[in-house]
């Protein structure tokens, strides 16, 4: 079994591609049972975000994790597998390891070195767990992947860059000090454009959302933060835009929730709506009235394409340099892992073998002294243990530290252990290539 990563991100296709794959938050545990039940996938994950929707697995083969993935991404897309393909890019065994511990580091984001994403891959974590799609090489791989993202954040000054898609889109809006904002969705994207809002000076904020009660807690955190905050039921969304200077919209829903008809005529006071959403939060039509500015996730690519990289090559070096480092140990105590069922197949082997060779004393001589025998059965387990020790350990070193050597099935061929026996096979959790060899689409 090896972990593959299948995904789509504002790197690999346009934002019309990524809305229709996008999956709503109430359509994520369905997808991951999807994904459970294909016949070559054994655990699965989903990070859904604003620019990537990416799915980690593990699998059985690499073609059929592939076309299971593809497939069920394809469904919840209302497409054909193939109309994904040129879109679609793929990281198996070492290489997804790379590609999610990049990911979780803010390196493969559309505003590099963003923190937002880690805890989103935490989340997905948390929701992928709760549904029961995930075991013991996600849980693992992602506990790893979450400390090599908080490393690359703290040792290369990443996280105090403070970027994020919302602070990029905030930018765009212009000058926000004592000016009143509206979020639209209280989820963890409207908390964060709640704070990076609050950093910018703004006057006050009323937040709406379908549920009121997630509106009526994030106000309440906000106005303890220093800022007075209110909420409002969606049903009242027209007099709270009317009030608005600014609007951050990032529901997660599957249609559009702001209408052109929300928004009562201006009278020349301009309004900047941020779409922070994937599918679209705003309806186009928004975008063409009177004194209303829409910046969305295509104005924050083009504005970064323009700017450039917020971080130096300086800080992405050595974040990547930290990145391939973590790789390369993981792959490491992986195929030490892969060896240790052998080494213990192996030593119950050598016990077996004992305790014949002392039965076979105690009935060739019977009359033997009690305390002879004890100190002979001491004695001959202390020679054999001795004599294992230093091979078992050095064939974990060597599992480690090479990865072109198939170290379990040398120990089992070697010593005539069963490999139908499930405590003398490995179950492999990751390729025994090393990251610059493995496959990489």
């Amino acid at each position: 079994m090896s972990v593959l990563a299948v995904g789509l991100s504002h790197r690999s296709a346009d934002l019309g591609t990524l809305e229709r794959v996008a999956v709503p938050a109430g359509a994520v545990l369905k997808v991951l049972h999807g994904l459970q039940q294909a016949e070559h996938v054994s655990e699965a994950m989903l990070v859904s975000t604003c620019n990537r929707i990416e799915v980690y697995a593990v699998v059985e083969t690499f073609h059929g994790g592939v076309n299971d993935v593809s497939e069920v991404l394809a469904h919840q897309a209302g497409v054909e597998p193939a109309e994904l393909y040129d879109n679609l890019y793929v990281h198996y065994a070492g290489a997804a390891v790379e590609h999610l511990f990049a990911v979780a580091s803010g390196l493969d984001s559309m505003v590099v070195g963003e923190t937002q994403i880690l805890g989103q891959v935490r989340a997905a974590y948390a929701t992928a767990r709760e549904a029961g799609t995930v075991g013991r090489t996600l849980h693992e791989l992602i506990q790893t992947t979450l400390r090599v993202g908080k490393r690359v954040h703290s040792e290369t000054g990443l996280d105090q860059l403070g970027a994020s898609v919302v602070s990029e889109a905030l930018n765009a809006a212009g000058e926000l000090a004592g000016k009143h904002a509206l979020i639209v969705g209280a989820g963890s994207m409207g908390a964060l454009g709640a704070s990076q809002l609050a950093k910018a000076g703004i006057g006050r904020i009323t937040v709406a959302n379908r549920t009121g009660a997630n509106a009526v807690r994030l106000a309440e955190k906000v106005t303890e933060q220093g800022v007075p905050a209110r909420s409002v039921p969606l049903a009242e969304l027209a007099d709270a835009v009317a009030e608005a200077d600014v609007v951050v919209s990032c529901t997660g829903a599957q249609d559009a929730v702001f209408l052109a008809g929300h928004v009562p005529p201006r009278g020349g006071r301009p309004l900047v709506v941020c779409d922070l959403g994937l599918p679209k939060d705003v309806e186009v039509a928004v975008g063409e009235l009177a004194d209303v500015t829409v910046v969305d996730l295509e104005t924050i690519q083009r504005r970064m394409r323009e700017a450039g990289a917020p971080t130096t090559e300086r800080q992405r070096a050595k974040a990547t340099g930290i990145v391939l480092d973590e790789v390369r140990e993981y792959l490491a105590g992986q195929r030490s892992a892969e060896v240790t069922p052998t080494v213990t197949a192996l030593r119950r082997r050598a016990a077996e073998v004992v305790d014949g060779e002392l039965l076979r004393l105690d009935h060739r001589l019977p009359e033997l002294d009690s305390q002879v025998r004890e100190e002979v059965g001491r004695t001959v387990r202390r020679v054999v243990d001795k004599l294992l020790h230093a091979p078992t350990v050095r064939v974990k070193q060597l599992a480690a530290e090479t990865a072109d050597t198939d170290y379990a099935n040398a120990l089992r061929e070697l010593f005539c252990l069963d490999p139908q026996a499930p405590a003398a096979v490995a179950s492999p959790t990751a390729s025994p290539l090393p990251p610059e060899i493995e496959k990489k689409s």
